[in-house]
């Protein structure tokens, strides 16, 4: 029988599913599987389910002689693994898009939400015993209604933002993309990154991570940005240059910042975590248990198909 890895502890239905159709070993550790585990799975094993944080680099796969034929990704980012490394050596790539974008696009808005309405500093204000009652300016933020969003990165998570928004909001949507997007509803493409910092109330970052993006979201971008304007990355984490969001917020360049991603995760730096004007969230994006169900079972569903000899649905 197949023999398939679980790196992490995944939803009950998921697990069971799995067991229908494979011999499955899962590893009950919650963290990120060491280098030597995954040089091990990929010699045990037939194919292996792994997820954000177990970094599959070019290194590991360089040992040679693996059993495993692919690796299932728990998630649509896949930018914790080698794929080119993992091709070279035989072993595909799949992922879970779709499963995971209206959760996250829901998180953004919440992000937004509680920047700009500065939600987190007034829950930590009543908490504290310090709220004194209501008054005309207390905590005054950005009225979030009527105003410019900034997309970066225009796939199926940056056109959800954008639709609530538009449509809950009635936003105005600016948006950058590598290459031209037509979209549904009303929403401008700009030139570059620094056009829709510059044009924007709130830039919500939604690209994918990886080398391409590495860093994109500097100290240049924080420079064009609004000293009233609130950033919020729900993508990944070393897409932002997080030591020059910590210097524009300590500068005022801008107004505020909710992140629910972090460049190295899941180390938060000090600096963010004194700040009032910033909402920390604990990579939350998905995590809502019809969401991670469905996730799984795109996973195990690429598995299945792998391994009976069907199309793959989900290649990376």
């Amino acid at each position: 029988m197949t023999r398939i890895f679980i790196s992490r502890p995944l939803p009950e239905r998921v697990i069971a599913e799995a067991r229908k159709h494979f011999d499955v070993e899962l590893r009950e550790k919650t963290t990120a599987m060491s280098p030597a585990e995954m040089r091990a799975s990929l010699a045990l094993y037939d194919g292996v389910l792994p997820t954000l944080g177990d970094l599959y680099s070019k290194e590991i796969f360089e040992e040679g002689g693996h059993r495993c034929k692919l690796l299932a990704n728990f998630g649509v980012g896949y930018n914790h693994i080698d794929v080119d490394a993992a091709r070279a050596h035989g072993i595909a790539v799949s992922n879970t898009p779709g499963a995971v974008t209206d959760a996250t696009a829901d998180i953004a808005l919440m992000l937004m939400l509680m920047t700009c309405r500065r939600a987190g500093a007034g829950e930590r204000m009543v908490r504290r015993g310090d709220w004194e009652g209501w008054h005309p300016t207390q905590m005054l933020g950005l009225h979030m209604s009527g105003k410019t969003l900034g997309i970066i990165g225009m796939g199926r998570i940056g056109q959800a933002i954008a639709k609530r928004a538009h449509f809950g909001f009635g936003m105005k949507v600016v948006f950058q993309n590598r290459s031209p997007k037509s979209v549904e509803f009303p929403a401008e493409q700009l030139g570059s990154i620094a056009d829709v910092a510059a044009a924007a109330d709130v830039v919500v970052v939604a690209l994918p991570g990886g080398a391409e993006t590495h860093h994109v979201i500097n100290a240049d971008v924080f420079a064009a940005m609004k000293p009233t304007a609130h950033f919020v990355n729900i993508a990944r984490g070393n897409i932002v240059d997080e030591a020059a969001l910590v210097a524009a917020l300590e500068a005022g360049q801008i107004a505020g910042a909710g992140l629910d991603v972090y460049e190295f995760e899941p180390e938060v730096p000090e600096a963010l975590i004194k700040r009032e004007n910033v909402t920390l969230l604990p990579h939350l994006g998905t995590a809502a248990l019809e969401v991670r169900e469905d996730m799984g079972m795109m996973a195990v569903e690429n598995l299945r198909a792998f391994f009976t000899g069907e199309e793959l649905p989900n290649p990376v």
